[in-house]
């Protein structure tokens, strides 16, 4: 009696934290296509757009991994409950495509698991919603600890630095240790003028 009942309780934690992940997952996904929409509707008049009437952000750029075939809109804000929906800017870090650092923060479970499959040399690619697509390479890729290190915001150049919790198969949300995939621009040519709205 007492293994019949172990057994259940332990089968219905698991059935709870498969449908808790998978609820996550789906949330992400679902997110990022009404992002995708309302970025196109951004992109044909100029106008940001509300994802969902109750938004509090919009969306900032687009980031596309050709190599990978994946594309995500970013928000602005990285606060928790943007990340939960998408990549998001780090508001103390440049303008996404101006240049120096621009940090772009992303959950390692959902969208940012893609930065493990990225390598040196490879292309990442920024749209803004002036609809400019500046070309990025892949210069470094490196495992920092919050507690004694920083992302440095000075650069030449226009710069993406994207960041996502480690380790990735890790079970616990949090932790000290980030990967950073740092990629930088092929091109300077940045707009003279960048709309802001917050």
């Amino acid at each position: 009696m007492k293994r019949k009942l172990s057994g259940m309780i332990f089968l219905s934690l698991a059935i709870f934290f498969l449908g808790k992940a998978g609820y996550m997952d789906a949330k992400a996904e679902l997110a990022q296509y009404l992002l995708k929409h309302a970025w196109q509707k951004s992109l044909k008049d100029g106008v940001p757009h509300a994802p969902w009437p109750w938004a509090d952000t919009v969306a900032l750029a687009q980031l596309s991994f050709p190599d990978l075939d994946e594309q995500f809109v970013v928000l602005s804000g990285a606060s928790g409950r943007n990340l939960a929906f998408a990549p998001a800017h780090v508001s103390g870090s440049v303008y996404p495509g101006d240049i120096g650092v621009s940090v772009i923060g992303g959950h390692r479970d959902t969208h940012f698991l893609i930065l493990r499959k990225l390598n040196l040399g490879d292309e990442i690619q920024l749209q803004t919603e002036l609809g400019i697509t500046q070309h990025f390479v892949v210069n470094d890729i490196l495992i920092a600890d919050v507690r004694d290190s920083e992302i440095r915001l000075d650069a030449e150049t226009p710069t993406l630095a994207l960041v996502a919790c480690y380790p990735f198969s890790g079970l616990q949300a949090g932790g000290p240790l980030r990967y950073l995939v740092m990629a930088k621009g092929l091109s300077s040519k940045v707009p003279s003028t960048v709309p802001s709205y917050f």
